[in-house]
């Protein structure tokens, strides 16, 4: 019995190979040649079986040609393995998203508290801030953002978000309040409220995780306060190379009052496509490559929301370039932006521009943009997100602490320390309009103590010019300013 199965085995295993072994053109179960044709038969006659255990009846018992150099048993074993790895990812596709009992909720909030100080400016900085060509800005010293909020699902495809902020007692306002819906065919997440519009990366990314204090000029002038009141879709790829956002806003800032009575909506459509085209999967994300194109199509009407403005990328108490309102019944903007981070480094670049079409004056076109380099001291890199094309949270190979030990000596960590330095420029005159053009250059150190703690010193050194003011001096200026700033988030 045991020669009978040896037999066995050794018979298959020449059926399986004699294809290619090249004994004939032909496999010798098909072969025309008679020779071969009479040697099969004798083989078959005195070794054949039943079908064996090994194999369905069904299956071949030899191997196609093209896979000549492994076992039959071998080949189907690995057809079994592809089409078990097949359903298993039919069911990622279709798994069903996880069922709440009751609406969740998620605490967060953030403390920001500055310190800017402002030396002895030129004559036109020290107008524009106090009236006085001869008396400097007073130093500012407090809380620039003071927010607490909550947000959660209200069902499986569901959600909402509040935040409110208390910076400024007198004029509580809110930022992101929305409701929104999930898991939607083809839109994906649509949210309904205040929340960002979809342009300028510097304003996308959170104020937690930004390397400067302030932004820059084009950012803050064109997207004031960032958040409008609107309906917008976000969406991202399967890959998370691309991800999208793009919606339909309310133009006036709603966040102190709520609401708007008026049948003149001063309403915009945006939008933003971004494309993270290299990310170093092994490394953990020390390596990626981001671009992206937003714009946006503004109908402001005569309501006064066709004026840009913005401090000196500093918390002066007034703003130092100023369009005033242009009279224009719409407006275009384009941003353009770029990311690439290796390791320590990091690259930052945008610029945008806008046009506005003005019927009773020239049309008018204002732009300009900013680039910086940063690097980690401590070998961190800085994450990035994929789903949303945004900076995210560094957390540091060690945090900062300081103790006491029972032999009398101390232990210590350094936490994660970070150099960054930044040029922006915006440019705000054009034709009978002279907002102003400024110039500035950011020296930056971020001390990182944990991944929830961190402290930002400023250093800029700026000038203003082509900045046009009834009574003043003239119309140019430089100026120095230095800014610490203390921050926690949960």
């Amino acid at each position: 019995m045991k020669t009978s199965w040896t037999f066995r085995a050794l018979g298959i295993c020449l059926g399986a190979l004699v294809p290619a072994l090249g004994y004939s053109q032909e496999p010798f179960y098909n072969a025309p040649n008679s020779n071969y044709a009479d040697s099969a038969t004798q083989y078959q006659s005195m070794y054949s079986q039943p079908p064996q255990s090994y194999a369905a009846a069904d299956v071949p018992q030899a191997l196609p040609q093209v896979v000549d150099d492994i076992s039959a048993a071998s080949y189907y074993n690995l057809l079994e393995r592809v089409e078990a790895l097949e359903a298993e990812k039919a069911e990622e596709a279709c798994k069903e998203v996880d069922l709440i009992a009751k609406p969740t909720q998620k605490w967060s909030g953030r403390v920001h508290f500055d310190y800017w100080n402002f030396p002895d400016e030129s004559a036109l900085p020290n107008y524009i801030e106090t009236g006085n060509p001869n008396d400097g800005p007073d130093d500012f010293i407090g809380f620039r953002r003071l927010r607490f909020g909550v947000a959660g699902d209200v069902w499986e495809n569901m959600n909402y978000k509040i935040e409110m902020e208390f910076a400024d007692p007198a004029n509580l306002a809110f930022k992101d309040a929305y409701l929104g819906w999930t898991q939607l065919p083809f839109l994906q997440t649509v949210l309904l409220g205040n929340q960002k519009r979809p342009y300028g990366l510097d304003h996308l990314n959170s104020s937690r995780y930004n390397v400067f204090m302030e932004r820059p000029f084009v950012i803050e002038a064109f997207n004031q306060d960032a958040r409008r009141i609107g309906l917008q879709s976000y969406g991202v790829s399967e890959n998370e190379s691309w991800n999208w956002r793009y919606g339909y806003f309310l133009m006036d800032d709603l966040a102190k009052v709520g609401h708007q009575y008026d049948d003149n909506y001063q309403s915009e459509i945006a939008g933003r496509l971004a494309n993270t085209i290299w990310y170093d999967e092994t490394s953990g994300g020390r390596g990626y490559a981001h671009w992206a194109i937003s714009g946006s199509a503004a109908f402001p009407g005569s309501g006064g929301d066709d004026r840009f403005t913005t401090r000196p990328e500093s918390r002066t108490s007034e703003k130092w370039l100023d369009t005033g309102s242009l009279g224009a019944s719409n407006y275009q903007l384009v941003g353009l932006e770029g990311v690439l981070n290796i390791g320590a480094f990091s690259l930052v670049g945008e610029y945008q521009t806008v046009h506005a079409n003005r019927s009773a004056a020239p049309d008018v076109n204002f732009g300009g943009g900013y680039v910086y380099a940063a690097y980690w001291l401590t070998g961190e890199s800085t994450p990035w997100e994929r789903d949303s094309g945004t900076l995210g949270r560094t957390k540091p190979f060690e945090n900062f602490w300081l103790v006491n030990r029972c032999d009398g000596c101390r232990s210590y960590g350094w936490g994660a320390w970070q150099v960054a330095a930044r040029y922006s420029y915006g440019d705000f005159s054009d034709a009978d309009v002279f907002g102003g053009v400024g110039e500035s250059a950011t020296l930056g150190v971020n001390w990182w103590w944990n991944p929830n703690a961190r402290v930002q010193f400023n250093y800029i050194n700026g000038r203003i010019s082509d900045r046009v003011i009834a009574g003043a001096p003239s119309d140019a200026g430089w100026y120095d300013m230095f800014g610490l700033r203390f921050m926690v988030d949960f």
